[in-house]
């Protein structure tokens, strides 16, 4: 469920007309429901139960006041960087509820991260094990751990978002992992609590996470055959959203009773790290219609969006229902490809989209663009970086601003040899 919605001719965020916000900060711009927000994490701790650790996957949309609204909500923070345990802390999550994940974590990020105090590291490789240890000792400190196991069962929308299979360079195989704990439990840096793992992105079937799951529940109980405490089990996130109405998904409930069913009696807490489903169709990207080219051939639909502002059609050929702003007419649709003013062929959002007429100037709500949408944004093509809007109620807020042109060129400067105002090309061959 989400809080966007058509009223009147005109497509409405919670009870603000987005035609006022385009008119406001222009186009393209994000737009998030702060309702939404709070639905979807209220919605998802009622599903998996309230003394679980539900960590906001940062990846999915680090804007503070994103992060802001699902802290107040007691949700934690999954993270992959020590930039994102930053942003965690800026919005108010504190340590005791931000996990800190990623295959690369460099001694620097790990040094930030047990002196912030974080509730655990997951540990994706040997290597990384014993850097951690180190990096633990030399401040006097330890720090909890959970040892992330590849289950060898990916599943996700894309194959760039399955994370869990064999050939995946995330995590260690389960011989590996039994391994890896032993050794850890001999270290005096980290305090090994438990096991974790996300087989992917985008999961639109229980099966292959019941799947990780039993595979999970077996380790930790083979684990404590061997004398070793396992106190915690970290699921991941990857739970699907509609992207398309007629969509048929399991909900939280499914999930959260199919989980349970699963580590009954099993005496661990539990983790997850939803991103998209709680932030997904939270959102949506606006744009304005630059113009209708049709050729004999083809109808193309002009916007001033692009893919440096929504990657994922032209990464993943991924699908985003696109909605006119106001009610469109009575006439019949008509196939559109559906492009923005980038330099590439790939800039292109959809194919044969039956959409109604459109004119210069109207507005398209790009739906279930809250994850994965402004944060994978770019300057590609000397582009703006768009502005993104939160709405509470009838009220909305420039929550990141339009970053211009003349602010991403002061951020470079001209080497030495290089002066202000180069002499013309060929100069230097004047007689």
């Amino acid at each position: 469920m989400h809080h966007f919605r058509t009223e009147g001719g005109l497509m409405l965020c919670e009870d603000v007309p987005l035609a006022d916000i385009a008119q406001a900060v222009g186009t393209p711009a994000y737009v998030y429901s702060s309702a939404t927000l709070e639905r979807h994490v209220r919605v998802f701790r009622e599903a998996v139960g309230q003394d679980a650790l539900v960590a906001f996957a940062v990846k999915a949309n680090p804007n503070l006041a994103v992060l802001s609204t699902i802290a107040r909500m007691g949700a934690g923070a999954d993270t992959v960087s020590a930039g994102e345990i930053r942003r965690a802390l800026a919005a108010g999550i504190p340590p005791g509820r931000i996990l800190f994940a990623g295959v690369g974590k460099t001694r620097d990020e790990l040094d930030f991260a047990v002196t912030t105090g974080v509730h655990q590291i997951n540990v994706e490789s040997p290597p990384e094990l014993e850097a951690l240890d180190a990096v633990a000792r030399a401040r006097g400190l330890r720090q909890d751990i959970a040892i992330r196991v590849n289950p060898g069962i990916g599943a996700g929308g894309h194959d760039k978002i399955s994370t869990g299979g064999a050939e995946s360079k995330f995590g260690v195989g389960l011989d590996e992992a039994r391994a890896i704990y032993a050794r850890a439990h001999a270290l005096q840096g980290v305090r090994p609590m438990g096991i974790a793992c996300h087989i992917g992105s985008q999961i639109t079937d229980l099966g292959p996470l019941r799947r990780a799951f039993e595979t999970l529940v077996d380790l930790v109980r083979g684990l404590r055959a061997q004398g070793l405490s396992v106190a915690r089990l970290d699921l991941g996130g990857g739970l699907g959203v509609p992207y398309q109405d007629e969509m048929a998904l399991p909900g939280p409930a499914e999930y959260g009773a199919m989980v349970q069913e699963v580590t009954r009696g099993l005496g661990v807490q539990l983790a997850f790290e939803p991103g998209r489903l709680i932030a997904g169709n939270a959102g949506i990207l606006m744009a304005r219609v630059i113009h209708v080219h049709a050729r004999v051939d083809r109808r193309f639909l002009v916007l001033d969006a692009a893919m440096n502002d929504l990657l994922r059609p032209a990464l993943y050929d991924a699908f985003h229902d696109i909605v006119p702003v106001r009610a469109p007419s009575t006439a019949a649709r008509l196939p559109h490809d559906v492009v923005g003013p980038v330099c590439e062929t790939g800039d292109t959002f959809a194919r044969d989209r039956l959409l109604p007429p459109m004119e210069a100037g109207d507005l398209v709500a790009f739906m279930t663009a809250g994850a994965y949408g402004a944060t994978m944004g770019s300057t590609y093509n000397s582009r703006a970086l768009v502005p993104e809007v939160l709405v509470r109620g009838d009220r909305f807020e420039v929550v990141r601003r339009r970053v211009d042109v003349e602010e991403m060129m002061a951020l470079e400067r001209l080497p030495a040899w290089l002066s202000p105002t180069p002499e013309p090309l060929g100069a230097d061959l004047a007689g």
